[in-house]
């Protein structure tokens, strides 16, 4: 597998803002806190400086570990795939044969994964097992606890932040 990270484009501007906002606004600000916090006097017991220190210690891991997504990052635009087959950003309903339900998943990025909503990471076993399928096609799951049958009922594109019901926002990127 190689170390490109797929997502869409709307994930990536949802990356991208997020670096920004820690960079450039939520950073500064709590590194302004530290020094108001030390002004104080004693270090060694001054909980407002021990807090600030550690969230800018929390900043910079994420800030790291964007940035490292950032550069990972491999751009798709789903919408302009034909969806024949299974791929990054397809909407997919499947039968579980054993249980006789219907069963809906969405190919995503990792970052952009709503497991409880059917969105579900392109590393994720299911969606390494649906690549490449078509309609019709039956596979089988393979799981610790045992093993679920599928059938391909149906391939579709839907914008993947459409479907989301967790959007961060500015007020998700804050250390608080």
């Amino acid at each position: 597998m190689s170390n490109k990270e797929p997502m869409s484009i709307e994930g990536y501007d949802l990356l991208t803002q997020e670096f920004k906002f820690l960079l450039e606004i939520e950073k500064p600000k709590v590194a302004e806190e530290k020094l108001v916090a030390a002004a104080q006097g004693d270090r060694s017991e001054n909980a407002d400086y021990h807090a600030a220190k550690e969230k800018l210690r929390f900043i910079d891991k994420r800030l790291f570990y964007l940035n490292s997504m950032i550069q990972k990052s491999q751009i798709i635009d789903p919408s302009s795939y034909p969806h024949v087959k299974v791929g990054f950003g397809s909407s997919v309903k499947l039968l579980n044969i054993e249980t006789d339900k219907e069963e809906s998943y969405t190919l995503c990025g990792v970052l952009e994964s709503e497991p409880e909503n059917g969105l579900v990471s392109i590393h994720s076993p299911i969606a390494r097992v649906l690549l490449g399928k078509r309609v019709d096609d039956e596979f089988i799951l393979k799981l610790p606890n045992g093993k679920k049958e599928y059938e391909v009922l149906k391939i579709e594109y839907k914008n993947i932040f459409s479907l989301k019901k967790k959007i961060r926002t500015k007020i998700d990127f804050s250390f608080h």
